[in-house]
């Protein structure tokens, strides 16, 4: 089942699964789609990293660790 729009020349990890709009209170709504992918349940954390010149990436906190946890790692195997 083909989840989201694949942005051409990417592949087929990369995806657009639409837009929000930011409420009043600066929240926004996951769409369906990327959340039944991604399983995003409610009461997850979900962490928010930006770049003034790029924008905003939206991961879960795990993602940071497991990075983190490959770069030291790897500096172990030298």
């Amino acid at each position: 089942m083909a989840i989201g729009k694949h942005i051409l020349g990417k592949g087929n990890s990369r995806r657009v699964f639409g837009t929000s709009k930011v409420g009043d209170r600066g929240q926004i709504v996951i769409p369906k789609e990327a959340r039944e992918l991604f399983n995003i349940q409610p009461g997850d954390t979900l962490l928010i990293l930006g770049e003034e010149d790029k924008g905003l990436i939206i991961s879960r906190p795990e993602l940071l660790r497991d990075i983190a946890d490959e770069i030291f790692n790897s500096n172990n195997k030298r």
